[in-house]
């Protein structure tokens, strides 16, 4: 049943387009963002345009050797409750010690989202009750968080063109700190539920977004922009497929000039992929729901990957549902910067704002500059290069072991190898073509050794992972160029004298 009510939103919201083949109904993006202004879907008489608006918040796992609030390790894929303290099992008299490494990550990222930092942050207890939260509340920061009004930049390409880059900024309204909760497994075949409760305790920025965003394919680029923020200064490893980077999307869709609409929560998403979709769909649903007469409901849904819809869960709780209140057992947060250090305070004790500041890496949007700036590429191509792990730093090896310029190697990386990479579904890590075996292939080349026909060949081969040297490969195949010129006046009169009818009626015309 929900398979026929997604395909039916899809066709019917299709049929009231400008025609064309219909979309398939799994996976097929619903809304085109136009990176200019804004996706306006038409209504039905294509007078009444439809503004879509959605915010995210993102909880990202802090990079930590320990839980937020307890010694218990971290670790992914664990035997299942195997990394659980008292505290985490919320036993009796247990009380929380925070984790100083997971405030310094905090505060590590709202330096880098252009936040400010409160010097005084408060934590509180978010009250909900679910088999896997064994507390019966979280504690999280909801009056006053580490971290408020920030902004993050990220660019997205005009009509799908890697040429045409529009750059975008995103509010950040806060980023807090709080635990995560344990895993539930539900064994439908048994009729149970299982819980591990070794994720219970795991500390978590929860970064929140204001609604600045109109279609999937923003979402998604901005939460890669985040994730790769993230990655680069060591707070979180943000690996979506294992749960360290998880997104809610909020979702309404409302009329030019009227109040914003109803909106929807979709929970958990894991992939950038699924998140773009999501978003899509929900405001093409949205859409069809509204102009079918009917309201959207303030509600959390799922998104689910096989169908392309997103399905109900639950009603969406208000902030009365989850009666908040102050942490009794943690104290204030004090954070201190180099004016407001006491002299006599030990530095090992406190989290010193200006000192993190000093020693924050360069950002993606650096990197990229110096990308262009140092080997002359063209902007786009610094976005592939940051965007796929590992590549800007195979790129570079590749650039320091040929004679080849940097502009020529991009090529070779973007159009060959990484197709390659594509096809086969691997990352740069897992290329049987090391930097080393490139630069090698590339040399010959350069060095007009063998022709760009011949090169490629020569990659396919090296593709293969036998262990043979690109040099070793064309003496083998014959794929060398030919630079005696008598021996190419030989071959040539050789096939001259063995083609004589062909070469007689060429004379005679």
């Amino acid at each position: 049943a929900a398979a026929r009510g997604c395909r039916g939103v899809w066709r019917r919201a299709w049929q009231r387009g400008a025609g064309g083949p219909a979309p398939a109904p799994r996976g097929q993006r619903a809304v085109a963002c136009n990176a200019r202004g804004g996706a306006v879907p038409a209504g039905k008489s294509g007078l009444a345009p439809w503004v879509p608006v959605v915010g995210l918040e993102i909880h990202a796992q802090i990079s930590s050797n320990s839980k937020l609030f307890s010694g218990s390790q971290v670790q992914f894929a664990a035997a299942p409750n195997s990394l659980v303290s008292f505290f985490d099992a919320s036993l009796p008299g247990t009380l929380p010690v925070l984790n100083r490494r997971c405030v310094e990550a905090a505060v590590m990222t709202g330096l880098a989202l252009n936040c400010s930092i409160n010097k005084r942050s408060l934590f509180d207890r978010k009250h909900y009750f679910y088999a896997d939260l064994p507390a019966g509340y979280q504690i999280t920061q909801q009056r006053v968080p580490i971290a408020v009004n920030g902004s993050l930049s990220y660019s997205l390409c005009i009509d799908n063109k890697m040429s045409q880059m529009v750059t975008k900024t995103v509010r950040i309204k806060q980023i807090q700190l709080e635990q995560d909760s344990g895993k539930s497994l539900h064994d439908d075949t048994r009729n149970q539920t299982l819980v591990d409760l070794n994720r219970a305790g795991v500390g978590l920025m929860e970064v929140v977004m204001e609604p600045d965003m109109c279609c999937g394919e923003e979402a998604a680029a901005a939460v890669r922009e985040l994730q790769l923020i993230l990655q680069t200064l060591g707070s979180s490893q943000a690996v979506m497929a294992e749960g360290q980077l998880r997104v809610d999307a909020n979702v309404s869709v409302h009329h030019p000039g009227e109040h914003y609409g109803v909106r929807t929560e979709v929970k958990n998403i894991n992939s950038l992929r699924f998140l773009a979709k999501a978003v899509d769909y929900e405001i093409q649903r949205q859409i069809e729901e509204l102009e079918n007469g009917g309201t959207i409901l303030n509600e959390t849904r799922a998104f689910d990957s096989k169908l392309g819809c997103t399905v109900p869960m639950r009603d969406k709780e208000g902030k009365q549902d989850y009666r908040f209140m102050p942490e009794p057992n943690l104290p204030p947060l004090i954070l201190y910067d180099a004016k407001s250090l006491p002299a006599n305070m030990n530095h090992q004790q406190v989290v010193n704002v200006d000192w993190i500041h000093e020693r924050l890496p360069d950002l993606p949007s650096v990197k990229r500059a110096k990308l262009v700036e140092r080997y002359g590429i063209l902007p786009e191509h610094s976005f592939t290069l940051l965007n796929e792990d590992g590549l800007t730093e195979f790129f570079e090896n590749v650039v320091k072991q040929t004679r080849m310029k940097p502009k020529k190697v991009i090529g070779w990386i973007l159009n060959d190898l990484l197709s390659y990479l594509k096809q086969h579904s691997l990352i740069v890590k897992e290329s049987p073509v090391t930097s080393f075996l490139l630069a090698d292939l590339l040399n010959l080349l350069e060095k007009k050794e063998i022709s760009s026909t011949a090169a490629k060949q020569v990659l396919a081969e090296l593709w293969k992972g036998e262990g043979k040297t690109p040099f070793e490969i064309v003496k083998e195949k014959k794929l060398e160029l030919i630079q005696d010129q008598k021996e190419l006046e030989q071959i040539c009169q050789a096939v001259i004298d063995g083609q004589e009818n062909e070469v007689i009626m060429m004379v005679l015309g």
